[in-house]
């Protein structure tokens, strides 16, 4: 999965092994060497090559199978210059800052802008010309997949990084709300899919004592912040306009007629916040879903002894009742809601994933620069990409059996031993720190269980749900691409707009809802207020990078 938000490291255990699930595999078309060998020829010699890599919570050490695998299949033995568990980019930004930065990073997390500043300054190197020379896999995935090229290439023309790929299918539909079914099983009541009967259960669920204890202990709508897709307010307010929710690389932008703009000022934004409001009101929402983290979530959905959960907003139900409690198989997923304007959208999260996860630096000589493309090469083949994620084949996967299927129903190609996911440490691989390749069908290639019910099926409960969300999302051309590049110098001041504008919106948001601001009466002076934060002048930036990205294509 692609960006989760930021989940604690205990509690999201059950995430993190979905994400590893997250990197199933598959031919794309664009391997044109041998899986597993060294695209482009191996050097004949070792190269020693330093690399940045992050060290994720689950990864113990780097000497492992698979880094020992890398070495003989490309020549390449790689020094490791290591970022603690995370510590959010600090340790990069230092190496960086100090001049004493090493010849590759793995994973750089660098954003678009971060790539055209240093990419300007000379620090990264282009790698159009080493991908087109020493790079046949990835220069043929270019040719089967442009969008990918198109997508990697900043404005002056330079691909300066390049990315993870991670084409999960219901990670681009994790704007989720989901509701206990068992609920509305006994309480006689179909799955709502209007703003009003969405009211209506809720309302039902609090007074009808859905759990049957003769207690009001029930707790219709929660959710989580900082937490992937936690914030109750995307999936509710896409009833009205369309919302990314907060977290995004552009929060509440979107696009109509070419043109940027903010949702969160616009007259349906105003509906949305007063439906909000209205439920908040009539004690539907829990208070605690503006506050508490995903912890906090799953403590409500695992409730000991009788279920309080209505329903909550999550980017997949595990991460609000966790996958050891047998209740969280009574909860599907809402399908977008349409709202009294006839507005129903799912949000929409598909793009080439962490864009700037690999770049080589001035620091690597010419020798160095063809070895470290080269690795690239073998790193985005399945074979890399698969060692990346769960490590060395043989050992935490393996080649599918006869008969094994994936979430399509169809022959898998590999399949990953349940070991892996009952264990805490992954340490055979890189457990996804570097730059693997996973588009949708290498992704989709696993062998799951056909069972939703039983732990191996969960991927597919979750693409059967996510199936719900799917062709509601907005036109592409009406979603501002969450990777676009910005120049090194309006990227700057883009930062420092977008993040006073963010928590104007939010912490408005808040206000109205909760009832601390009225929204006929404050209205108004909210929308105003935008003037103070260079909304004007952010917008105007983004429409730059959005009209040259445009221009890209043709």
């Amino acid at each position: 999965m692609r960006k989760i938000g930021r989940m604690t490291a205990g509690i999201a255990l059950a995430a993190m092994l979905l994400l590893s699930a997250c990197s199933n595999n598959g031919n794309t078309g664009g391997e044109s060497s041998p899986e597993g060998s060294a695209s482009g020829g191996a050097t004949k010699q070792t190269v020693k090559l330093s690399a940045f890599i992050n060290q994720t919570p689950n990864l113990t050490t780097l000497a492992n199978p698979f880094t020992k695998q890398v070495e003989e299949k490309t020549g390449v033995k790689l020094d490791f210059v290591v970022g603690p568990p995370n510590d959010n980019n600090d340790k990069r930004n230092v190496l960086l800052a100090s001049g004493d930065y090493p010849e590759v990073f793995l994973s750089g997390n660098f954003t678009p802008a971060e790539q055209m500043k240093y990419g300007k300054q000379g620090v990264f190197l282009p790698l159009n010309d080493l991908i087109d020379k020493y790079a046949p896999n990835i220069k043929q995935i270019f040719a089967d997949r442009p969008d990918i090229k198109t997508a990697v290439t900043a404005s002056d023309g330079n691909i300066y990084a390049m990315p993870e790929v991670n084409e999960c299918y219901h990670c681009w539909y994790a704007q989720k709300m989901w509701i206990n079914q068992k609920w509305l099983d006994k309480l006689g009541l179909e799955m709502p899919t209007t703003t009003e009967e969405f009211a209506n259960v809720l309302k039902a669920f609090k007074t009808k004592d859905p759990n049957g204890n003769g207690k009001p202990d029930e707790v219709p709508l929660s959710g989580a912040q900082n937490t992937w897709h936690g914030d109750i307010t995307g999936f509710l307010m896409n009833a009205f306009i369309y919302n990314t929710g907060d977290g995004q690389s552009y929060s509440y932008i979107r696009v109509k007629n070419g043109k940027v703009e903010l949702s969160a000022n616009q007259p349906e934004w105003k509906d949305g916040l007063a439906y909000m409001a209205s439920l908040y009101k009539d004690g539907l929402i829990d208070p605690q879903a503006f506050t508490q983290n995903q912890e906090g979530l799953q403590q409500l959905g695992n409730n000991p002894g009788d279920t309080v959960l209505g329903a909550f907003a999550i980017g997949h139900v595990q991460m609000g009742v966790a996958g050891t409690d047998p209740r969280n198989q009574d909860y599907a997923a809402v399908p977008p809601l349409k709202g009294p304007g006839g507005v129903q959208l799912s949000g929409f999260y598909k793009s080439v994933g962490n864009q700037g996860r690999f770049v080589i630096t001035d620091k690597a000589s010419e020798e160095k620069q063809i070895a470290a493309i080269q690795l690239l090469d073998y790193l985005w083949t399945q074979e890399g990409t698969l060692g990346q994620v769960f490590g060395v084949e043989g050992k935490s996967w393996s080649k599918a059996a006869e008969g094994q299927l994936t979430v399509n129903g169809v022959q898998a190609t590999y399949q990953v031993d349940p070991s892996y996911r009952a264990e805490t440490i992954h340490s055979d691989g890189w457990d996804q720190a570097g730059p693997d390749f996973r588009p949708r069908d290498r992704f989709e290639s696993e062998a799951v269980s056909q069972d939703v019910a039983s732990p191996e099926g969960y991927e597919l409960r979750l693409v059967q749900e996510t199936k719900k969300y799917d062709g509601l999302e907005p036109k592409a051309n009406e979603i501002f691409p969450n990777d676009i590049f910005i120049s090194a110098e309006d990227g700057e001041k883009a930062a420092q707009y977008k993040a006073t504008i963010e928590d104007y919106v939010k912490s408005n948001m808040l206000q109205f809802i909760t009832g601390h601001k009225d929204i006929s009466k404050d209205w108004d002076a909210y929308v105003q207020g935008f003037g103070n934060l260079k909304l004007d002048p952010y917008l105007q930036i983004l429409q730059k990078a959005y009209d040259a990205d445009l221009n890209k294509t043709k």
